[in-house]
């Protein structure tokens, strides 16, 4: 049987491109390995068991563990990862969270796709880098699953990453550009054998329509279709604080303004229906609320919308929001991984990219000219890059229906190679550090 752990995929986050990670990865080690023993950590509490319904990758249900594991000063739970730290430090093979590390062939860490970096702050940085140390001071081989490198402001940063990716047991990028900067990392100690430029695991995830019922307008307007239909995604990460987030990404365009114009000019240029779609669901006045953006957005343009601007309800999965996406005739996307749902569809799709993670997956589908990137250009500019990737939208899809296949084979193919090695490295449950534990 081969034993894994994942970290970085948590499904219970309300963002839903972190649990289009963790739900694409279970669905490709149920589909390798049905008999795989899996832990994934999330951010609950204490020890629980779930289930992955049989999809279109595994054709059974896959029953696996979860595991609460927090950044968290409550240092007297076990989900604490100093807590962990600590208990994999004087030996403790009984901790619940070390016993499952301990006994896996192998630790997958994917870092929520974008989190490897400093960018965010160090309170993230510390939580995903706390977390693969973890796993390479037990003695657990570590594989970093496809996600992006950097960027790193500060050197210390730098220096922690290069020693985990150097340690780890294999570590992929999702993208050339992110691969460039893998290779960096590593110096002298890059090996082509186990350092390798992927894509995003998401491009694997399936597309279900919803189980309960969309608004009669949007189902309507998807179904019946009486007129064409584009997507646009709003971070509320940008929108909320449009000062704080030009200050930490360095932006250049003033994002509202840019949302709140393109819409205007859909509205004013075209006869199509547009659906705001979220794709971070955490509540209104959290401030990273996408719904609570989208709300603010729909409001003010409500009127003069005249009936054509919708807003999707906050309540679909990744999957389902993958099959809204896939219906629309050309998407616009701040969050990543609503652009992956949207590539990986075959939708044609502009991105508005705050920081380095867009360029290489769009690139990698032969779409980097539809990402406008607010650090550089400035507000009418973006507004001038991104009409014109909407009325270059037939090209465009025609180039990624083109690029799709070489794609989707490399999202297969790595995880091959990834599940080949997992299940042939040792566990390490000999290793000198826990070797006292009964």
């Amino acid at each position: 049987m081969t034993n894994l752990c994942l970290f970085g995929a948590p499904l219970d986050t309300g963002n839903l491109g972190v649990s289009a990670l963790g739900l694409s990865t279970l669905q490709a080690i149920a589909h390798r390995d049905a008999a795989a023993n899996l832990t994934l950590f999330d951010d609950g509490w204490g020890p629980r068991g779930a289930t992955l319904p049989a999809g279109k990758t595994n054709e059974k249900a896959f029953g696996y563990h979860l595991l609460g594991a927090r950044y968290s000063m409550r240092v007297y739970r076990a989900e604490s990862i100093w807590n962990m730290r600590l208990a994999a430090w004087l030996g403790r093979g009984n901790h619940p969270a070390i016993a499952a590390i301990n006994n896996a062939n192998a630790v997958l860490d994917i870092a929520g796709g974008d989190s490897f970096t400093d960018m965010y702050g160090p309170k993230r940085f510390n939580a995903v880098t706390m977390f693969q140390q973890l796993a390479l001071r037990v003695g657990s081989p570590l594989i970093l699953l496809p996600q992006t490198y950097g960027p790193f402001v500060h050197t210390q940063a730098r220096q922690i990453a290069s020693q985990i990716v150097a340690r780890a047991a294999m570590a992929w990028a999702r993208d050339n550009q992110s691969f460039h900067i893998l290779q960096e990392l590593l110096g002298k100690q890059f090996d082509p054998r186990i350092h390798k430029a992927g894509i995003d695991v998401a491009f694997q995830l399936p597309a279900q329509p919803p189980r309960s019922p969309l608004p009669d307008t949007i189902q309507r307007w998807l179904i019946d279709r009486p007129r064409p239909v584009l997507g646009l995604n709003i971070s509320g990460l940008i929108f909320h604080d449009p000062d704080a987030a030009a200050k930490q990404y360095h932006l250049v365009a003033d994002y509202q303004q840019v949302i709140m114009s393109f819409l205007r000019l859909l509205l004013q240029k075209t006869d199509f229906n547009i659906i705001l779609v979220p794709h971070v669901l955490t509540p209104p006045g959290h401030y990273e609320s996408d719904p609570q953006a989208n709300t603010l957005v729909h409001s003010e343009l409500a009127v003069e919308s005249q009936g054509r601007l919708a807003v999707s309800p906050p309540l679909l999965n990744p999957c389902e929001t993958k099959w809204m996406i896939s219906k629309l005739d050309w998407f616009c996307g701040t969050r990543m991984h609503s652009n992956i749902a949207a590539l990986s569809s075959g939708v044609p799709a502009a991105a508005i990219a705050y920081s380095p993670k867009t360029a290489g997956i769009f690139e990698a589908c032969n779409q980097l000219d539809h990402v406008a990137d607010p650090r550089s250009l400035s507000t009418s500019a973006m507004l001038n890059q991104l009409f014109q990737s909407f009325t270059q939208r037939a090209s465009a899809k025609s180039r990624l229906v083109a690029a799709l296949p070489s794609v989707l084979t490399l999202a297969i193919t790595q995880f091959d190679e990834i599940m080949s090695l997992a299940r042939n490295l040792p566990p390490a449950r000999n290793c000198p550090l826990l070797e006292h534990v009964a």
